[in-house]
């Protein structure tokens, strides 16, 4: 439920409403526009004496029901786009945001250098998993916090921001102290009580949609995090598991129009888990910004052949650099922007 404010109504009359909404047991949530106010109701189910009750106070233009399960992330709570500024990033506005860098963190050589080398590319931010959640226990796990000291120095010498994934509530504040995006994997989209705890932190969130998650579950999942009190989530599609073998997963690129159609939160595409095979990430890259994601994350590492994970579907430092001016063409075709390569040459 949404109360709509009059333009006219002053901030007693919003706060009064508020307190009856509250007198009835339920949380709210308050946007106040240049124009208008609005109230959104938070809880179910609603009574029709609460909505009765509201549409008889002071200063209400009108009080609308959300039939949606989400709440908070649905555009009809919220309908204009949101924008989440990550440092000098921001994702959901005219740039289409580019995160690129290895599947894992593997050497402070390798960060390093694959740090400047998409810098130089053009990339906005900087991804790596020093924590990785792996099918087999015997595959590589990540560096741990070891990794995540690496990216922070990564950050410190090029300046692009950290996007790292949390796998648990125990190593959320360590991995909070580091990153500058906290990225909930596909394996953890419905772990609700992570969920709960990054939307305590604060920080954005990177919400990759589960293998076999459904749209709705999705947009609900970030509703979890939302409910916390972080509004600032980043939807992130890469790629759904279907009966196809030949690709590793089915990248769902009309998720993207649906997703903006049914919620204000930004989305991001990852062309690399959503095919599997580097050679059709480029491709990728570009119908998903076609279908008007609002960001791109991609996995680049300087010798794929020797990645300790997903060496078939990272980029290496020149095809990424080659698929960047066809992606800024296609941004342009479509209204939109890519942030300029840096002159600036890959470390040592």
């Amino acid at each position: 439920m949404i109360v709509v404010m009059k333009t006219s109504a002053s901030e007693r009359d919003l706060q009064e409403v508020i307190a009856r909404i509250e007198q009835f047991g339920f949380a709210t949530r308050s946007i106040v526009g240049s124009e208008r106010a609005t109230v959104s109701v938070l809880g179910a189910p609603l009574p029709d004496s609460l909505q009765e009750a509201l549409e008889r106070m002071p200063g209400v233009e009108e009080v609308v029901r959300i039939t949606k399960r989400y709440k908070l992330a649905s555009r009809e709570f919220h309908p204009d786009d949101t924008v989440i500024h990550v440092g000098d990033v921001a994702v959901g506005g005219n740039e289409v945001v580019v995160i690129a860098g290895p599947c894992s963190v593997e050497s402070e050589a390798q960060i390093i250098q694959t740090a400047h080398a998409v810098k130089a590319a053009g990339a906005s931010m900087l991804r790596g998993g020093a924590f990785k959640p792996r099918t087999s226990p015997y595959d590589f796990r990540g560096l741990g916090e070891e990794g995540l000291r690496l990216l922070a120095k990564a950050r410190a010498e090029t300046g692009l921001p950290i996007v790292t994934e949390v796998l648990s509530v125990a190593d959320l504040d360590m991995v909070a102290e580091y990153a500058d995006v906290l990225q909930i994997g596909a394996r953890n989209t419905q772990n609700f009580l992570l969920l709960e705890a990054v939307g305590k932190t604060q920080k954005p969130v990177l919400l990759k949609r589960g293998m076999s998650t459904q749209i709705e579950e999705w947009l609900l999942a970030a509703e979890y995090i939302m409910a916390q009190g972080n509004e600032q989530v980043m939807l992130c599609e890469r790629g759904i598991r279907t009966f196809e073998t030949i690709t590793r997963n089915t990248l769902d690129l009309s998720a993207v129009p649906v997703v903006k159609r049914l919620s204000h939160l930004p989305i991001i595409v990852d062309p690399s888990h959503g095919t599997g095979k580097w050679y059709l990430v480029p491709s990728m890259m570009l119908a998903a910004v076609a279908s008007g994601a609002d960001g791109l994350i991609v996995e680049v590492h300087p010798n794929p052949d020797h990645a300790l994970s997903d060496g078939s579907q990272s980029l290496t430092f020149e095809n990424f650099s080659a698929a960047m001016p066809k992606l800024a063409r296609v941004a342009e075709a479509v209204g939109r922007t890519v942030r300029a390569p840096q002159m600036e040459m890959a470390a040592d």
